[in-house]
């Protein structure tokens, strides 16, 4: 097939995909410029495309490489599994508006504290639980293998369960000391 016609299918395709995986990546909404980089740069390599990679990884691996070359490595968080949290024992209902405020507090704490980790952990974390990609998926991307992408993701998962756990016994300490 034409690289051309390709690129424009993929476009397409995959396009709202490159551009969410870049919101997250960068932290940014203002990533325009770089979902046209990502097809442009898919463009002038299109001869180095494997056929047996999925196009959407194969251009995910760019939109990275992309990011890491511009050194705007930044990643926001919208949304991460409660599961998680130090809360378990202690189910919190979201259905009033103090709930979803408090939902709200975890969260940005939740993206506070993965910015604290290392940028293996970060990688790991926003591929796997964000993006919710595959093993393999994730391997592809970072360039690691399967079991470096599953020790690494079970690794930052425990230390950013560590952090939390932190944070929130550091509060608690915080507030008896202000009361």
């Amino acid at each position: 097939m034409d690289p051309t016609q390709q690129i424009e299918e993929w476009f397409y395709s995959y396009g709202d995909d490159v551009y969410n995986f870049l919101i997250y990546y960068t932290g940014s909404k203002d990533v325009e410029d770089y979902v046209q980089e990502v097809f442009l740069r898919a463009f002038k390599s299109f001869s180095t495309y494997e056929e047996r990679a999925n196009p959407k990884t194969w251009l995910f691996t760019i939109a990275r490489n992309l990011v890491v070359d511009k050194s705007r490595r930044k990643k926001l968080l919208k949304f991460f599994s409660f599961d998680l949290l130090p809360l378990k024992s202690n189910p919190i209902d979201f259905s009033s508006p103090e709930e979803t405020i408090l939902k709200d507090e975890m969260l940005f704490e939740i993206h506070n504290t993965i910015h604290t980790l290392k940028q293996t952990y970060k990688d790991v974390l926003l591929s796997r639980l964000i993006l919710e990609l595959s093993v393999e998926e994730t391997a592809t991307i970072l360039g690691w293998s399967p079991s470096k992408v599953n020790l690494t993701f079970h690794r930052a998962l425990k230390a950013l369960q560590k952090k939390l756990v932190i944070n929130e016994s550091e509060a608690k300490v915080h507030e008896r000391t202000q009361s």
